[in-house]
């Protein structure tokens, strides 16, 4: 499309790492059909709200996010996709000033919609979704926003119907494209110049549900990308993280020491309430074999606190054993959300609000703590840090390849390179975020061991 003053387009992105991704590429459909993205602050003629529906205070965000771009762009047209779209199409179609409802299995179609909206004189609100089990579309995606890292979607939906998600109805069934496919995503990546690249997906382990390949395959592929020298696997479960991904990960020189692996809870007895594939032996069976792999492995885990039922002693039983048997690098630590329509919201013996945030801040005291010990056990080593652009008070940082965070003196010529760093103190603690993740935030002093 091409007009003389182009139409302006804001993007508003809530939820995952899948979601970025996913926004990153209808901005470039937009930028390709001659409309140009609005600077922050700058008025728009498009809103386009990628929503997420992970908790009620996700959905809380969303209805906020729309009000707000329905305010702060007056007369734009304003168009929602995503989980809480999918999932509540009625909730934003009622708030005045939305045009455009769009649910996943249409997400693909996003920009067309919003072009031939364009032409329409009379505004009334269009609303597009289908059941969870009419969702078959696969929304080929990755970021491009920022020159060194970019996410690739890999797969979507997920055919787990654990008790208190509603990801299966928001997304769909296991999906992906083939391998050759996603190859061909990663050529594109390498040729805009990023040099590490985060896999993302709903269940990313459970690969190759659609097109008889599996996550191997597809990780073995990647791996002979020209250009790109890091990978990180967002979140993988468990089960699905084999001795083959393993032993290949360690082998690898492009596969980074750094895994994400959602526990969920501690205890057995809620582990079998929440309808989880395995037990906490499992989980620390599979949690020593990638440790006896990678010694130096940075290692996330996600917990749920304040499930139904979930008692002190339960509680209790989860904090020893991750404090004691575990002690991962960092904790994402997520209150129990009652998702409308999952087996758990219809569960007895809720947890009061003000014991799950006891337990909350509990936990998130605990991965301050972990994560500190993890950069201290590191301090004097020389590690590759893969250097970003942001400047802060006269100092950069990036990451190491086992994701610790670096701070040194800004160095323009550093940006969006891998160099070896000698680590030192850790600087910054970091605030817990409502969530528990202090991982983001805290860093070490470095010093970069190379000419620039």
């Amino acid at each position: 499309m091409n007009t003389a003053t182009p139409r302006k387009v804001a993007f508003y992105t809530l939820g995952c790492k899948l979601n970025f991704s996913e926004t990153a590429t209808l901005a470039r459909q937009f930028e390709s059909g001659g409309f140009v993205r609005a600077r922050r602050g700058e008025r728009a003629d498009i809103c386009i709200i990628n929503t997420c529906s992970v908790t009620e205070h996700a959905d809380k965000k969303c209805r906020h996010a729309v009000r707000r771009a329905v305010r702060e762009n007056p007369g734009a047209l304003v168009a929602a996709t995503g989980c809480y779209a999918q999932l509540r199409p009625g909730d934003l179609a009622a708030i005045p000033g939305v045009d455009l409802v769009i649910g996943n299995n249409e997400k693909g179609e996003l920009y067309d919609q919003v072009v031939r909206l364009l032409g329409r004189g009379e505004r009334t609100v269009e609303v597009h979704t289908c059941s969870a089990e009419e969702i078959r579309s696969f929304f080929a995606a990755f970021s491009t926003g920022d020159r060194t890292r970019a996410f690739l979607k890999v797969q979507d939906g997920c055919d787990y119907r654990c008790a208190y998600c509603t990801i299966p109805d928001a997304r769909g069934r296991s999906r992906n494209i083939p391998v050759a496919e996603l190859v061909s995503e990663a050529e594109q990546i390498a040729a805009r110049g990023a040099r590490e690249v985060v896999l993302t997906g709903v269940n990313i382990g459970d690969f190759g549900r659609t097109t008889g390949e599996s996550f191997l395959e597809l990780i073995r592929a990647l791996d002979t990308v020209a250009g790109i020298e890091r990978y990180r696997i967002s979140s993988i479960e468990p089960n699905l993280l084999t001795d083959s991904v393993i032993d290949f990960c360690t082998a690898s020189t492009k596969f980074m020491p750094h895994f994400h692996i959602p526990l969920q809870a501690g205890s057995d007895r809620i582990l079998h309430r929440m309808r989880r594939r395995y037990d906490t032996a499992r989980f620390s069976e599979r949690i020593e074999r990638v440790r006896s792999a990678m010694p130096n492995v940075f290692l996330g885990i996600d917990v749920i606190v304040g499930f139904p039922g979930e008692t002190e002693a339960d509680f209790e039983e989860a904090y020893r054993f991750l404090a004691d048997t575990i002690r991962p690098a960092y904790l994402h630590i997520f209150p129990y959300s009652v998702r409308p329509g999952t087996p758990a919201a219809e569960f007895p013996d809720r947890v009061p609000a003000e014991v799950a945030a006891e337990r909350v801040a509990r936990l998130g005291e605990l991965s301050n703590e972990l994560h500190a010990a993890f950069c201290t056990a590191h301090a004097g080593e020389v590690r590759p840090v893969l250097f970003e652009s942001t400047v802060r008070a006269g100092r950069m940082t990036g990451f190491t390849d086992n994701y610790i965070r670096v701070s040194v003196p800004y160095r323009r010529e550093a940006v969006n390179r891998i160099l070896p760093v000698e680590l030192g103190s850790l600087v910054d603690t970091g605030a817990t975020t409502a969530s528990g993740y202090a991982g983001g935030e805290a860093c070490v002093a470095g010093r970069i061991l190379a000419a620039l």
